[in-house]
């Protein structure tokens, strides 16, 4: 937005903004903000950054935690949601070393941008266009507590079809059942108006959106599809738009939540990521007469893909819910393959993408509770090991049969996805080289993610699940 602090200044001044909020990622992928009135606007914010406990976010140690957050002007935008008139800026993680500023190498935008810069140093392609699908659900109530003698959480909907026999209010029946809600119109889809000012703000604010709908799950799930953009600039508009729907959720008196498995019996909700690559105004991923119309440029990012797939998945999939999504029969992939029109496989190609600007492929294993950044650099720097290694695609397919509907003999012959967030972390501590290569990834980034990540599965494993209680309480 902003080519210089001084443009800034003056912007601030001329459109009287109140406050201006620095926003920050960590390791996890959620937003930290440091918020300063604007009249501390100084050129100094850009001389000598603003300082905060690095520790705190994740990174590093406390005795090394001081480190300084610089705005990236380009990223300023003005938050609707506020009711001060409020300048957003996305800001960059920076370390002292000698008395100066470096880069902080494992600051997550910074590993997004180092994946763009690795691409183009060897010749893969000028652009990677990223197009990410969000699925959520939008919910009228979450409350949950994990006490020693009290478990309990409770979800609601007023459109989910255990409210169909709802008497203490008025009830108009308009309820959705389970898995039923895919595409609905009003006034079954709920949460249509939520959904629209959202993308409406969205626009606003720089993130093209390329459509909007409900999704499948009954309890208000919905799906938000962006155009496409390179590695850095999605990840920039994923933490936008989660931030976004956040506030537009509140000021509708609902709760959205990301989780992969936040319902048993209903479609989990996924982050897909569609791929493409280009050099100039070429779309490689194009040869007619290829496999799908696919060239082999785009066969090769396929099979690195899938080569390094259930590490990707400590990645991609950080959480112990996650594997919750990843089970058999509810539209997840299991299996390490890809395959034309197949959304039981891994990696989709879309079957209506038939022009040379169309011809993508959609990896569908990752969700939203990933680092953005740090996923969309780890999806592809696999798929430049592929290209760069012409690595055989075959091994991986194509798959087109339908996956859920295969013989337990046939799937166990092929590779699939970690079952737990354990097995995800042992497969990155075993496979991660591809992700040093060109200083894109460190040793102590991938320390880290893994020491968090198997923190996490331990702290959940040792609690007691309520269906234990009804298992074995009696035993």
């Amino acid at each position: 937005m902003f080519k210089n602090i001084n443009d800034m200044i003056k912007y601030c001044k001329n459109e009287k903004i109140e406050v201006i909020d620095f926003k920050v990622v960590d390791l996890s992928g959620r937003w930290h903000r440091l918020s300063i009135t604007s009249q501390k606007l100084t050129e100094d914010i850009m001389n000598k950054g603003i300082g905060f406990d690095g520790s705190s976010y994740g990174f590093l140690t406390v005795e090394k935690s001081d480190m300084v957050m610089m705005p990236d002007l380009s990223t300023a935008y003005i938050d609707s949601y506020k009711k001060y008139k409020t300048l957003v800026v996305i800001a960059d993680i920076y370390k002292i070393v000698n008395g100066k500023l470096e880069r902080f190498e494992d600051d997550p935008r910074y590993i997004a941008e180092k994946t763009e810069i690795y691409m183009a140093k060897n010749n893969i392609a000028d652009k990677c266009l990223l197009g990410p699908e969000f699925e959520f659900y939008v919910l009228d109530h979450a409350s949950y507590e994990n006490l020693d003698n009290h478990m309990e959480v409770l979800l609601d909907s007023k459109q989910a079809k255990w409210n169909m026999g709802k008497k203490d209010t008025q009830n108009l029946g308009f309820k959705v059942e389970e898995d039923a809600a895919y595409h609905l119109d009003s006034p079954f889809d709920a949460g249509y108006d939520f959904r629209t000012e959202a993308c409406v703000e969205a626009e606003k604010v720089n993130i093209p959106i390329k459509y909007c709908h409900a999704e499948n799950g009954g309890p208000g799930q919905a799906e938000i599809e962006l155009n496409f953009a390179g590695v850095k600039e999605m990840g920039d508009r994923t933490m936008k738009l989660k931030n976004l729907l956040n506030n537009c959720a509140v000021k509708h008196n609902k709760t959205v939540t990301f989780m992969p498995k936040p319902f048993a019996n209903e479609c989990g909700s996924s982050q897909h990521i569609h791929i493409q690559l280009k050099n100039g105004e070429n779309y490689i991923f194009f040869e007619k007469g290829g496999y799908s119309d696919l060239s082999d440029t785009a066969l090769y990012a396929i099979a690195g893909i899938l080569k390094h797939l259930k590490a990707l998945t400590a990645i991609a999939n950080p959480s112990t819910n996650s594997y919750r999504r990843l089970v058999p029969g509810y539209e997840a992939p299991l299996n390490i393959c890809f395959g034309a029109s197949n959304r039981s496989a891994s990696i989709r190609v879309p079957g209506y993408t038939i022009e040379p600007d169309e011809k993508r492929f959609e990896l569908r294993s990752p969700d939203g509770t990933c680092n953005p950044y740090l996923t969309y650099a780890a999806v592809m720097m696999a798929a430049f090991d592929g290209i760069i290694n012409k690595l055989d695609y075959k091994e991986f397919g194509p798959m087109d049969a339908n996956l859920y509907k295969l013989s337990k003999e046939e799937l166990e012959k092929m590779a699939s996805l970690p079952t737990s967030l354990l097995d995800a972390a042992n497969e990155l501590e075993k496979d991660h080289e591809f992700l040093l290569i060109g200083d894109v990834f460190t040793e102590n980034i991938i320390k880290n993610h893994i020491n968090k990540i198997k923190n996490d599965f331990y702290e959940v494993n040792r609690m007691p699940h309520p269906e234990e209680f009804i298992k074995y309480y009696n035993c």
